[in-house]
């Protein structure tokens, strides 16, 4: 019969129907066909009743699906599909349903045909039980009550329920992602009475039925179904698959269960260090892996599922995706992920936020981004007080772990806050630092007098820190090229009329005060080919590029708000993020070099981006601090202070130094442990940290000044 339609198709004019084919579709031969496969009779023709309905609609070109005497049969037979798990038919199932898929892909429109009007349906049968062929597969009531006001011809009368829960075994199957999807046991409740609204699409529930397949390439192919159905454009299908299928719960609960799966302390490493997952094309076979730790299955299971929900997402119709992003938030990011970052043991708090880390390093996109980020750092928009601090308790308790009593907690913390600096959502940085700088509070306006000069001259860093009383500082560099008197009183008088009237000081002063910064009998690089400034340039152009890039479309001011128009008298706090980022800066010469690496990686990194008010405060050393603020180069100030002090007080500083930098760059061997060495450790970071500023600053400042 195929045979004889496909030929028939290719000898006649592209569109005409043949006779043939007129005989199909007025004699209802893809019903009877129907009730023979529903049937099995004889055993067998489920199957070759499938066969035939796919190549059906593959191989003919005509469109086949907006005749009501195949649609229909097409919309019975997808209700079959999916109806027992592991049956003898699911392959063809699996390939039937696909194609009518790839059908609704090329004409989205013909979508309206699949959703079905359950009031019709119940009509038609003329019964209050409606038999299984009806019933919503996999539907919950809870998901089923919109809570709008229903009409009474969307009404259904007894409505029989499916309710799907997660078994706890372990997944036993090679395949990851049938792995991932669990087996789920189904409890069917017969005559439960619900009242439901809109329509049933069950092209979804058939499809979502096949994602529990202990076959994992039909869970897979179900999955792929399901990413063609939510990218349709129909808002029609797009509110019903959110509102009418249970495909949010499928989402939200399958990735709890697989989060709870896992260990409860995983080494980070491990969670960052395992092979990037594409959710469609994983099999993972322990006995093959040489670098197996416990756990491996159950993570790359999780983490596969995880993008398998960020793609479709990134694919889906926009009201659908953010329908299925919100559903992620409320029901895996606040009911799963929530209660394990907020607890008190380390280990738990330190895979949770591995595990945190690692999928906002995979998140791509941006709806479900949207609302990691609002789960992680709250909604909130206005400046930050002190006060209230604690607001959103989640982003208060993950900058509080950023110093942690635990360095590996805290370094993990803050290398994911580095990663979520570098997503592309402007509310991120907004949230953690510019919220608090958009009114420039942490300078004092001086209108122009001719006493500015001489407060310069006196020793001021245009207040960032009165060196007068800090005796410490003025013995930096006695034999400096440039001495320290000679850098301060070159500092540009702080007046409007200033030629440069953005808020910007001379590059070359500016790089001078950062790379001046660290005295001379403190330094160590110039001793070692190839560690000067310039080494930072390289790297400063192409990440101020990226950053340029990712930043573009959030229109930021090319220059500082002006100053008259700023609330100047409103009292400054720098907010959490920066509050705890410069405490840690500040205890730079007793911290851990690899927590020091981070800190100052952070930091370098909010350096980095292309807002006015951004740069002023952390690049600019000459700006006018109002009193009982600090910036990032007063800070550094107070360190250096600090450090003058102690290099007294050290025997042989400078070798030691040295040697230090050289074991750190492996052109030593590890010999004896050198006394004070977390000092010299930080000591260098400090160096290399104020060469990164300088390099910064002078990107910056070009990549503005040419056009």
């Amino acid at each position: 019969m195929l045979d004889i339609l496909v030929q028939e198709e290719k000898e006649r004019e592209s569109g005409e129907t043949g006779p043939c084919m007129e005989y199909l579709l007025h004699h209802k031969i893809l019903e009877t066909l129907y009730t023979l496969g529903k049937a099995d009779c004889p055993p067998g023709m489920k199957q070759q009743v499938l066969v035939f309905y796919t190549k059906l609609l593959g191989r003919i070109k005509q469109p086949l699906l907006p005749h009501i005497n195949v649609h229909r049969p097409v919309q019975k037979l997808i209700r079959l599909c999916g109806e027992v798990l592991a049956t003898p038919t699911e392959n063809e199932e699996i390939q039937f349903l696909c194609i009518v898929c790839a059908k609704l892909k090329e004409d989205p429109y013909l979508v309206n045909f699949f959703l079905e009007n359950k009031l019709k349906s119940l009509a038609s049968k003329g019964v209050p039980n409606v038999t299984s062929e009806d019933t919503l597969k996999g539907q919950d009531s809870l998901s089923a009550d919109t809570g709008q006001p229903c009409r009474p011809e969307e009404l259904s009368g007894a409505a029989g329920v499916e309710q799907t829960e997660f078994e706890d075994e372990p997944p036993h199957q090679t395949d990851v992602l049938s792995a991932s999807l669990d087996n789920l046991s189904v409890t069917s409740l017969p005559e439960a009475t619900v009242v439901r609204l809109n329509q049933d699409y069950n092209l979804v529930n058939s499809l979502l039925n096949l994602t529990r397949s202990p076959d994992g390439r039909i869970a897979v192919k179900a999955c792929e179904g399901l990413m063609l159905l939510v990218s349709l454009p129909e808002p029609a299908a797009a509110k019903c698959l959110t509102q009418s299928t249970c495909l949010c719960e499928l989402l939200t609960d399958r990735l709890a269960s697989l989060y709870k799966a896992l260990p409860q302390s995983v080494d980070p490493l491990d969670i960052e260090t395992v092979e990037a997952i594409n959710w469609g094309l994983d099999s993972y076979s322990h006995k093959e892996d040489a670098s197996a730790f416990p756990g491996k299955r159950a993570l790359i299971s999780f983490l596969s599922w995880f993008d398998y929900c960020d793609q479709l997402i990134k694919e889906a119709q926009k009201t659908a995706a953010v329908a299925l992003a919100k559903a992620v938030h409320e029901r895996f990011f606040i009911g799963v992920m929530e209660p394990q970052l907020m607890q008190t043991s380390e280990m738990g708090i330190l895979t949770s936020t591995a595990l945190l880390h690692r999928i906002v390093r995979q998140v791509t996109s941006d709806v479900l981004l949207q609302e990691m980020v609002f789960f992680i750092l709250g909604e909130q928009r206005e400046p930050e007080t002190l006060a209230e601090i604690s607001r959103h308790p989640l982003r208060h308790r993950l900058i509080e772990h950023c110093d942690h009593i635990s360095d590996e907690i805290s370094i993990m913390t803050l290398r994911m806050f580095e990663h979520l600096l570098q997503k592309p959502n402007e509310h991120i940085l907004y949230n953690l630092v510019l919220r608090n700088l958009e009114e420039r509070n942490y300078t004092e306006y001086k209108p122009v007098c001719p006493e500015d000069k001489d407060v310069v001259e006196n020793g001021l860093i245009a207040g960032a820190v009165d060196l007068e009383e800090d005796p410490l500082f003025t013995d930096i560099a006695p034999d400096n090229t440039l001495s320290n008197q000679e850098w301060l009183s070159s500092s540009p008088p702080t007046t409007p009329d200033h030629p440069k009237n953005d808020g910007k000081t001379e590059v070359h002063k500016i790089v001078n005060s950062f790379l001046c910064l660290v005295p001379d009998e403190a330094k160590s690089s110039y001793h070692v080919e190839g560690t000067g400034y310039d080494t930072y340039l390289r790297d400063a152009h192409r990440q101020f590029r990226d950053y340029c890039a990712i930043c573009l479309r959030w229109e930021w001011p090319g220059s500082p708000k002006a100053l008259e128009k700023c609330n100047l008298e409103a009292a400054f706090f720098e907010g959490h993020f920066l509050k705890v980022l410069f405490d840690r800066m500040g205890r730079i010469l007793d911290q851990p070099y690899d927590v020091n690496l981070q800190v100052t990686s952070v930091l370098s990194r909010l350096s980095l981006f292309p807002h006015p008010h951004i740069h002023e405060y952390l690049l600019d050393p000459y700006v006018n601090l109002a009193s009982g603020c600090r910036s990032l180069f007063s800070v550094i100030v107070r360190v250096v202070g600090d450090l003058m002090v102690r290099i007294q007080r050290i025997q042989d500083f400078t070798p030691k130094l040295l040697l230090v930098r050289k074991r750190l760059l492996a052109l030593e061997p590890e010999g004896p442990v050198i006394d004070h060495i977390t000092l010299l450790e930080g000591v260098i970071v400090l160096e290399e940290f104020c060469k990164e500023l300088a390099a910064i600053a002078f990107v910056k400042y070009h990549a503005s000044s040419t056009p």
